[in-house]
This record gives structure tokens, sequence and C-alpha cells, in this order.
């Protein structure tokens, strides 16, 4: 059964190594020995009401950068893999993503390090159906049209869930939509479902009536995000790592303390129903850790997983990009 999922998986991998081929000879030149105002620090971003999408909106980085004289830019993704194609041809420095795509990047190759767990990611990706849909269980999934961002999070949740429920991905019809091309199909019936992560699934929720068919929760499918971070700049810049770091924490301790003035500060931007983004908040579980050997062995079931059903052409040893040192020494400095 799992063999069937081969070909998709290969075709993911396939099309981030040929990225990474094609970027590799545009990495950019070193910044070791240089001064600290010609380092420009890269940050990626997705979606509008996360952490990092607060924390640009308020500057934080821009103010915490400035007093060692160091600029900020932002980059802007719509989901997890571009980030590593970002990564490979040195355009980008720091970012947040998923476990999957964390997984595909070492599988390619990609020279990167995951240098703090953000979430353990049991409550990040759902399944999400229309309103007045007649699918009940996963198994109702079978000959349906599922929306899903190709390489994030959700894809590998879909097929770790349609696995639980003994169906192959010749039973359903996936179709590669990002999240703002996936919403209005939904809405409109030209997928049946979607795999998708927060806060995607609750805000469909609550403008449109849809319903959760299941969770990361309901099959306790523990799947940890990462910050990441280009190798070669954390070993020209380990003061800067552990200052990106540091910064994240404090925006994380104010973004999770104030719910409601977060809430209603990013509603009124994103001109988004207020109680949408407290919900969002409030079952999010923001957190700054280590990569724990519980967080280590969640993300190597993962990449396992991945292997089994072909995503992946070798059996990855997660550890290896696992880096520990740069948060270990930014929460003992925010002691």
């Amino acid at each position: 059964m799992l063999k069937s999922l081969k070909p998709m998986y290969l075709l993911l991998l396939i099309s981030i190594v040929l990225l990474l081929s094609a970027c590799g000879s545009n990495e950019k030149t070193s910044t070791k020995g240089t001064n600290k105002e010609d380092v420009v620090v890269n940050i990626g971003v997705q979606g509008k009401t996360g952490i990092l999408p607060y924390a640009r909106e308020h500057k934080y980085f821009e103010k915490a950068f400035e007093k060692v004289g160091v600029k900020v830019k932002w980059n802007e993704f719509a989901s997890g893999p571009p980030h590593f194609e970002a990564l490979a041809s040195g355009r980008l420095d720091f970012g947040a993503v998923g476990g999957t795509p964390l997984i595909a990047g070492q599988a390619a190759n990609i020279d990167f390090k995951a240098i703090a767990v953000t979430s353990d990611g049991k409550k990040g990706n759902s399944i999400v159906i229309p309103k007045g849909s007649s699918i009940k269980d996963i198994k109702d999934l079978k000959n349906k049209k599922i929306g899903v961002a190709k390489g994030s999070s959700a894809y590998n949740f879909l097929y770790m869930a349609i696995d639980r429920a003994g169906l192959t991905d010749k039973d359903i019809e996936i179709i590669q939509l990002q999240p703002d091309e996936a919403r209005p199909a939904l809405d409109n019936g030209s997928i049946d479902a979607w795999s998708i992560w927060e806060p995607y699934a609750t805000t469909a929720v609550f403008q449109t009536g849809a319903k959760v068919l299941v969770s990361g929760e309901d099959l306790n499918i523990n799947a940890p995000s990462f910050l990441i971070a280009r190798s070669k700049f954390t070993e020209e810049n380990p003061d800067l790592t552990v200052l990106f770091l540091k910064t994240y924490e404090e925006v994380r301790k104010y973004f999770t303390s104030h719910v409601d003035e977060v809430s209603k500060d990013i509603a009124e931007s994103q001109k988004v129903d207020e109680e949408i983004i407290q919900s969002v908040l409030e079952k999010s579980d923001n957190i700054l850790s280590p990569t724990t050997e519980e967080f280590a062995k969640a993300h190597q079931e993962q990449a396992d997983f991945l292997y089994s059903v072909g995503g992946i052409d070798k059996k990855l040893q997660v550890s290896k990009v696992i880096d520990n040192q740069y948060v270990d020494k930014a929460l003992k400095e925010e002691k």
C-alpha cells in the first residue's frame, strides 16, 4: 500500500533537487571578516498571524539588529518548500517551517540547520471539508478531490491520515494548490476537502461554516515545526544567530501573554474578524525550545515515513541537521 504513494513524493524531491542545482551557483559572498554594517539578515515569513509576521509588523528584529549595525530584509513565502530554494541560493538566512519541508531539504542536501522548535505540531494541520459535505470519515475521502500545497507539512499530514484509514494516493485525487488558491476552490466546490495548516483551517470554519474532518491532535501526530538557518551564516555569525533567537523569544513571550491585544492588532491590520484571530492564537502552541529527544524522535518518524513511501530516496538521520547550541545560549541569556 505504501509504495503506491511513491510517484508524487518523488516528483516533490526531484523538483527541489533541480531547484537546488539551478540556484547553487548564486550563493552569496561570505560575510566572514566583513564589518557588521555590511551584513544583511534575510528572514523568511509566511502567513499573516504568526510570530514572525507580527514581529515584522512591529519591527522587533529591525530594532534589535540595528543596535549592532545590521540591517534586516524580509522575504515572503506562501509555504515552507520555497524557503529551501532561497536557502540553497544564499538569499535567506532564517525562516520558520514545518517538518516536511525540513526533511525534503535535508534529502536534497541543502546546507541548513534546524536551530529551534517552535511547535509540537499536533494542532497545526487539519483536513477541512466544506459546509454540508457528505464526508464523515477519512475513509470517505476515497475518490474525492483534495487540495494541498505539495511539500508542506499539510502534505505529509494528508498522506499519514489516509494511510491510517487504509487509503493510498490512488484512492484520492490530489490538487496542488497554495492556500490562497485552495480556499476559493473549497468554497466553490472545485475540491471536496483541503489539507491545510493554521490559521487557514480556523478561518474557513468561522467564515464559511466549514468543518474540521480530522486534525493532527485527533490522530496524535506529533509533527514539530522549526526555525531554520543557513549553515554558512550561523558559522560566520554565531552572535547574530543568538540575537535572532533572543528576539524571537522576546516576541513570542509578548505574543502569547497578550492574546487579546495581539488578536485585536492583527485583526485590524489584516481586516479579519477578531474572533477568528483570537481562536487561532488561543489554540496555538507557540514555544521556543531546543530539539529535545521527544521532538527529534517525532521528526525522525516523519522522515522514516517519507522514506517508507518513496518520498525520499535515502534513509535520513535527522540529527545531522539539528543544532541546539544557539537556542541553548539564547534561552540561557534570556533568564
